[in-house]
This record gives structure tokens, C-alpha cells and sequence, in this order.
């Protein structure tokens, strides 16, 4: 887990190499705990906290752009955080992220 904030809001999550395609990883922006995706290519970062329970959803299953809360079975969007199934009504907060020379990052709201 790391929080290395540069001078332009980014918190560095490490080189695309590191988050092959299916991994996740966690990084703290301001404080918080967030999830970072790569599914097929595409990079996606969430809140790493169901809005049903508060439990992570760091590790849980990604299907079809979209992860699932392993406790009680909450899907996500990862492209805008909402929820698409029961019991999480509310969405989860999601961040955007950027390339930059080989390198992952995750921008600070």
C-alpha cells in the first residue's frame, strides 16, 4: 500500500507491468482506502469499502466490469461505482486514473 502524492494531485501506483491484466492492488489517496483494477486493459480504481456493510472489496471476484463484494454478494460497476445488485444501494466512490511513461496512477479528487 503506498501514497506517494506528486506535484500534480497523483498518487503513483507503480508500473502498468506490476497490475497485469485480472490483478487488483490497494493504494491510500487522502487517507482512504482504494482498489485498483486492471480488467482487460482498462484501469479502474474504487473506494475499497461496500456501501452495504463496509467490508473491502479488495479481492473480490471481477466479471464483466464489475466486482463483487465477498460478504455478502454486492456487485459494482467499475466504470461508475453503482451498485447492480442487492443488498448496496448506494454506489461507491470512484476516482480517476491516468498513464504517464509506463506508470499508474491514481488522481486525488
Amino acid at each position: 500500500m503506498s501514497e506517494q502524492i506528486s506535484e500534480t494531485g497523483r498518487i503513483a501506483v507503480g508500473p502498468l507491468d506490476a497490475l497485469p491484466d485480472g490483478s487488483q492492488t490497494e493504494v491510500m489517496v487522502a487517507g482512504q482506502s482504494v482498489v485498483v483494477i486492471n480488467d482487460g486493459g482498462q484501469y479502474f480504481a474504487l473506494r475499497n469499502n461496500c456501501t452495504h456493510q463496509h467490508f473491502p472489496l479488495l479481492g473480490g471476484e471481477v466479471v464483466m466490469g464489475r466486482i463483487t463484494c465477498e460478504k455478502h454478494g454486492a456487485k459494482f460497476e467499475l466504470s461508475t461505482g453503482k451498485p447492480k445488485t442487492l443488498p448496496a444501494v448506494k454506489p461507491v466512490q470512484i476516482y480517476r486514473t491516468d498513464i504517464a511513461d509506463g506508470v499508474l496512477y491514481v488522481l486525488e479528487l
